[in-house]
């Protein structure tokens, strides 16, 4: 079976999410189906249809959450021991060369990448041209808009 890397915040975040839905949102859908069902005719009860769909999306979210937790490999980045250079599970801190913006990227498994956060995959091309890099180095990001210069500005294990 493959391995997928994943941050140890993104895996405590899948394991309370499972067991919201275990715990709250599966025993409420179920009494929303038993209430729906005392309401009489199944087939036009639309009450009775909404909460067995909701019920199969949450048993569906439940078995990707259980098999994606079954397969990935925890990093936990607080733990490894800082060599200088970009690996996944650090912070990045880069600055744009030609607008001198500065950005902050936390790199993380495909699952839990989320850019309004600044979470990026490590499969993204702006994690891939930073992996393996230090402090001061200059990359060249290829973006479907064109090639990006960043430099380095700080690497955190955080």
């Amino acid at each position: 079976m493959q391995r997928h890397p994943m941050t140890k915040e993104g895996a405590d975040a899948l394991q309370q999410e499972l067991q919201k839905l275990k715990t709250v949102e599966r025993p409420k859908v179920s009494k929303a189906i038993a209430e729906a069902r005392e309401h009489g005719d199944l087939k036009e009860n639309a009450e009775y249809h909404a909460a067995r769909e909701e019920q199969g999306l949450i048993e569906a979210r439940i078995k990707l959450i259980e098999g994606l937790l079954g397969s990935v490999q925890i990093i936990d980045v607080t733990k490894l021991k800082p060599n200088g250079k970009v690996v996944f599970g650090s912070t990045v801190t880069v600055l744009n060369l030609e607008t001198d913006e500065e950005v902050t990227y936390k790199i993380v498994g495909e699952e839990e990448a989320d850019i309004k956060h600044n979470k990026i995959s490590v499969n993204s091309p702006i994690a891939r041209a930073l992996i393996a890099k230090e402090e001061g180095d200059e990359v060249v990001v290829k973006a479907p808009k064109g090639n990006i210069d960043y430099e380095i500005v700080e690497i955190q294990y955080i």
